[in-house]
């Protein structure tokens, strides 16, 4: 399959791991991987902050750039949840038909990584090998929006030498929420805290998500209480493999 990568600003900024990951995962499964480098911002931000007229040129440009593959993936749940729900509505209130249409046509093939792998692709196990003890956090937007359900956990139970550890109270937020943890600085504390006091509960020693945003408020909050607790994206675990 001729799949197309949309990395995310936040990852192709400050994670080019993750997509690199992505790419090798991907290959190692047997799939052409694109980078159409006329991406941009899914402009999820803006519309999150109260600006929705002014995502409209993102909008339009995520239609163009991505029209001609079977599918895009993103590792990420939150963009992906913005281009599948969120740029149809912008379409609709504030673009033309013609940008309508383009966008009904690509959002249905978007897909989180595992989305894509599970549904679309058909596989759990990915060939991968990673041996430490992991725990997984389902981020709220593949949680409610994506509705994801296990599909990472059955990715990562596959994986050879792994030892998974159940999160408790894993769907609750970790209090990121993108501009919500700026604005709301107090109540994203003391989310971050709940979140990882249950972390620390479960003796992991990397902490897994399909966000970075969410890993990255996480994981700043368990280096700054130096908890020798790190973290890693779901896509750096499925493509780690056994060396030969």
């Amino acid at each position: 399959m001729r799949i197309a990568l949309f990395i995310t600003c936040f990852n192709d900024t400050m994670f080019p791991a993750t997509g690199r990951a992505v790419v090798s995962l991907l290959e190692r499964l047997g799939h052409t991987v694109a980078f159409p480098r006329s991406q941009v911002c899914c402009g999820q931000m803006h519309y999150n902050t109260g600006y929705p007229a002014q995502t409209l040129p993102m909008v339009r440009g995520f239609a163009e750039t991505f029209a001609d593959y079977e599918a895009v993936v993103t590792p990420s749940g939150s963009c992906a949840g913005m281009i599948r729900e969120h740029h149809r509505s912008v379409a609709r209130t504030y673009g033309y038909p013609a940008l309508r249409e383009a966008v009904e046509r690509v959002a249905p093939r978007v897909y989180e990584l595992s989305e894509l792998l599970v549904d679309v692709l058909g596989v759990t196990d990915v060939g991968a090998y990673f041996p430490h003890r992991v725990t997984y956090h389902p981020t709220c937007h593949s949680l409610r929006m994506l509705r994801v359900g296990d599909r990472p956990l059955s990715l990562l139970r596959a994986v050879k030498g792994i030892d998974l550890v159940e999160l408790p109270d894993a769907d609750s937020c970790c209090g990121f929420g993108g501009t919500f943890s700026l604005k709301n600085a107090d109540t994203s504390n003391a989310m971050l805290a709940d979140k990882m006091r249950h972390v620390q509960s479960t003796g992991a020693e990397l902490l897994t998500a399909g966000d970075n945003s969410c890993l990255l408020h996480i994981g700043g909050g368990l280096s700054r209480f130096r908890t020798g607790i790190g973290t890693l994206h779901l896509a750096e675990i499925l493509a780690s493999a056994e060396a030969r």
